[in-house]
């Protein structure tokens, strides 16, 4: 008895319920504009029976008949032939429920942001330092990307891998915003040593493609791997290699001094190094001499490196009409059987 409820009566009372009926989905909606004629087809009967019958004025007592509730009895049989005839109506509009899955199929990029976090980062040429810029537009792009692996390498006078690989991009933003100048105790720039580590990261990873974007505002001062040899090193395992040199050249604000005014350093970014860098691995070489122009370039770059990850939709459709036609029947006959009892007025049907 259980298993007859909880497999047939259960659904089909269920679909009584507002809540189920708002949220089927109805293959012929327009259908369900007939529902209001269904109490308009008794009104008009009753209309032509009241013009059309015939009438015998006979009087049984003096005054008037004192109403009685049981006379109410026999609008029963129009009421359970109007549901029948609404529960038929539902069951022509086809109510529906859909289950839709999304799957996605294709390899998309990994890639590897090695940002430079020297003392020299904190030059104010790039508001409100070159370190802080670089983060705010390195997060935005993290943001943008859909189904890419994606790593973080923080180098100074040496390099290690902050984060290995990832599409958890909360995760990656986290990391991003907590990169500081210090954070590396060895100060300087050893780019060849961060190129290094970027290509230990990328080298077996499955990508369809491999990019390492190189953040940084100065020459290479540390490190024991020449820089060009880690780009061909990079290039030998198919990494494509985009640097961004950070700042402008010339004389920069740096700080205050014990009296807070500002400070004042030259600065000088070996570009043609990082050019070099680029084209050993088929990347491209960027200069960013202020915050907007640095948007442009990951904007660029974000057009660049495309991944292509395709979407497949699965719908499963799943039809309620049954229990509405189920009770349709039960209605109609309800409403036959009443019409041999009682509640039935024989003189006038």
């Amino acid at each position: 008895m259980q298993q007859l409820w909880h497999q047939f009566l259960a659904p089909l009372f269920d679909g009584l319920r507002y809540s189920t009926l708002a949220g089927y989905e109805w293959a012929h909606p327009r259908v369900l504009l007939l529902l209001p004629a269904v109490p308009l087809l008794f009104l008009l009967r009753e209309a032509l029976a009241q013009r059309w019958r015939g009438k015998l004025a006979v009087a049984f007592v003096r005054g008037q008949v004192r109403g009685h509730w049981s006379a109410l009895l026999r609008f029963i049989p129009d009421l359970v032939l109007a549901l029948s005839l609404a529960f038929g109506i539902l069951a022509l509009a086809r109510p529906q429920r859909t289950d839709e899955r999304i799957e996605q199929s294709g390899l998309g990029i990994d890639i590897v942001l090695a940002v430079d976090v020297s003392a020299s980062m904190e030059l104010g040429d790039l508001l409100p330092n070159r370190l802080e810029a670089a983060k705010r537009v390195a997060r935005d792009f993290v943001r943008g990307r859909r189904g890419d692996r994606i790593g973080l390498v923080a180098f100074a006078g040496e390099a290690y891998s902050v984060l290995p690989l990832t599409t958890d991009y909360e995760l990656l933003d986290d990391e991003l915003s907590n990169l500081r100048l210090g954070m590396v105790p060895a100060d300087g720039t050893a780019i060849g040593t961060a190129l290094g580590v970027a290509t230990n990261r990328l080298r077996d990873s499955p990508g369809r493609s491999h990019v390492c974007i190189l953040l940084s505002d100065g020459e290479n001062t540390a490190g024991n791997l020449a820089p060009l040899t880690a780009a061909q090193l990079a290039h030998a395992f198919g990494l494509k290699l985009y640097t961004i040199g950070l700042g402008r050249d010339g004389t920069v604000p740096y700080g205050k001094d014990e009296l807070g005014r500002p400070r004042f350093v030259e600065t000088q970014l070996d570009e043609t190094t990082m050019r070099q860098l680029a084209a050993a691995a088929e990347g491209q070489f960027f200069r960013a001499t202020d915050a907007r122009a640095l948007q442009r370039i990951f904007q660029r770059i974000d057009r660049l490196e495309k991944s292509e990850v395709r979407q497949t939709r699965y719908r499963n459709t799943h039809d309620y009409y049954r229990y509405y036609l189920y009770w349709a029947l039960a209605m109609w006959l309800l409403w036959l059987g009443l019409k041999n009892t009682f509640l039935t007025n024989a003189l006038e049907d």
